[in-house]
């Protein structure tokens, strides 16, 4: 048995919060940017992900008209840094709704870091950041897309295994529904399988917490 959910019954509001309850775990882009008046903003955006490889570009979505998007709007320019889950409550904390005219690097006491290719700083305290320039934003019912060319990154040699950041290493922290957050359980590698594999390789499902190494993966 399911039970059913209609969006024009429920309204706008109840199916966002239906929405935000089932696409999880999402990864949050904690942006800062800087208005032209100089105040540096920084806000949670849980609607993150990657939108070209080549060149790269990474998306966000602004639900309605908040401070971010009028700074990138007039910039041209923000930071996405990665929200460790070890800062749960700082960025939580970036997520009020301060009037315009006060940083949430001060207000949740976190230091600014510059930049390398953009105005806006970036946050020292997190341990990977993606500089961009505002490559488009894409209206789509009452939210705006925010897609940012990646102009230069930065990770934490700490968090490094050679060229490849660890995920475990960089505890992101996730979304989830309500005022629910989600931090890294266990990890499963299991390689994609070939079509040339199929069906003889294929091989029996992975359990929690356990891995799987299968040849020919990516």
């Amino acid at each position: 048995m399911r039970t059913d959910f209609d969006p024009g019954q429920l309204g706008p509001r109840d199916f966002y919060k239906f929405l935000t309850s089932v696409v999880v775990p999402r990864p949050i882009a904690w942006v800062s940017s800087t208005s032209p008046d100089g105040v540096d903003n920084l806000a949670p955006h849980s609607f993150f992900t990657v939108a070209s490889v080549d060149p790269p570009i990474i998306q966000f979505t602004s639900v309605g008209e908040k401070d971010s998007l009028r700074n990138i709007e007039a910039t041209g320019e923000f930071v996405v840094n990665l929200a460790p889950a070890g800062l749960i409550q700082e960025i939580n904390a970036t997520g009020t709704n301060f009037s315009a005219d006060v940083s949430e690097f001060d207000a949740a006491g976190l230091t600014r870091e510059p930049s390398a290719a953009v105005r806006p700083p970036r946050v020292k305290e997190s341990p990977a950041v993606m500089e961009c320039s505002l490559h488009q934003t894409l209206r789509v019912g009452d939210c705006v897309l925010v897609l940012g060319l990646v102009v230069h990154a930065a990770v934490s040699s700490d968090v490094l295994n050679g060229n490849h950041p660890e995920v475990a290493r960089l505890d992101p922290l996730a979304r989830l529904g309500g005022d629910e957050w989600g931090s890294l359980g266990p990890v499963h590698r299991l390689p994609r399988i070939r079509a040339s594999q199929w069906p003889g390789s294929f091989t029996p499902r992975v359990t929690r917490g356990e891995t799987l190494d299968t040849p020919g993966g990516d």
